[in-house]
């Protein structure tokens, strides 16, 4: 049972959500324009920002240390993936709409999933190279979010060095992920990108980067709401199956047969 502190502390997360929560809607969507490319900010961008902010240490004083508690910290880890399920269920019904579309490229959400290897193929030995060892395991298996979080703490256990590559990977995902998407997914647009294929690659295994990412893409071709919310859904649920064993099967025996190689004395 809650203590009444940390009861109190969770009250404080609560409003301080909302007030986060309305403080960017009413900011809304901010276009910036650098030359002919336009990169629109969206309030999840806002949202985060001001969170990041308010919980640097120098900040984090008074009342908002009670906000950025450790419970309420375990709290919003722990149960985040609740409070996207209702978000995933109104993707999974955006995709009904579009099944008949998405079908007749179907073959190419499928190849889609062995890029999901190149966080090992590519991001381990860069991880090796710059002095990782173990932690390097869980921090390039996949990126970072729920199904290699499970597999890493089920196998090593979140307290062992690969558990702490695939926490600081779930963090800096969650920090900075999903303002690279925003920033990242108008520009490739400005160069000529078709916009199916943006929405399908928003689909990467994590609801905040898809949702940035699409949103991005529907600010900048508003026309094509429905096509785009669609295809990054469809992704989305797909990597979502998919990628789970896409890790199992290939990206962990590619993983360990490259730790070996790479590491002298590795077992």
């Amino acid at each position: 049972m809650k203590s009444t502190a940390s009861k109190s502390q969770f009250i404080l997360l609560l409003v301080f959500a909302l007030l986060v929560i309305t403080v960017s809607e009413f900011i809304g969507i901010q276009a910036v324009k650098i030359g002919s490319i336009k990169i629109s900010f969206l309030p999840l961008v806002y949202a985060i920002l001001i969170t990041m902010i308010l919980g640097i240490t120098v900040v984090r004083k008074g009342i908002l240390k009670k906000v950025y508690s450790k419970d309420n910290v375990n709290f919003s880890g722990k149960y985040l993936i609740f409070i996207m399920l209702p978000l995933m269920a109104r993707y999974g019904a955006d995709v009904a709409p579009k099944i008949h579309e998405i079908l007749q490229v179907g073959w190419i959400f499928v190849i889609q999933e062995f890029g999901h290897l190149c966080t090992v193929l590519i991001g381990l030995p860069i991880a090796i190279l710059i002095g990782l060892r173990r932690e390097a395991i869980g921090a390039t298996l996949g990126i970072g979010r729920e199904g290699e979080l499970a597999y890493i703490s089920e196998k090593y256990t979140l307290d062992s060095d690969e558990g702490r590559g695939v926490l600081s990977l779930y963090i800096i995902g969650t920090l900075f992920g999903t303002l690279f998407f925003s920033i990242v997914t108008p520009i490739l647009l400005s160069f000529g990108f078709d916009v199916e294929a943006l929405a399908m690659s928003a689909g990467v295994g994590s609801a905040s980067m898809m949702t940035a990412a699409s949103s991005a893409l529907v600010a900048g071709i508003p026309a094509k709401a429905d096509t785009i919310t669609a295809y990054a859904s469809a992704s989305q649920l797909l990597t979502s199956f998919m990628g789970t064993y896409t890790m199992v099967f290939l990206a962990v025996p590619i993983q360990r047969f490259m730790y070996k190689l790479l590491v002298r004395g590795a077992k």
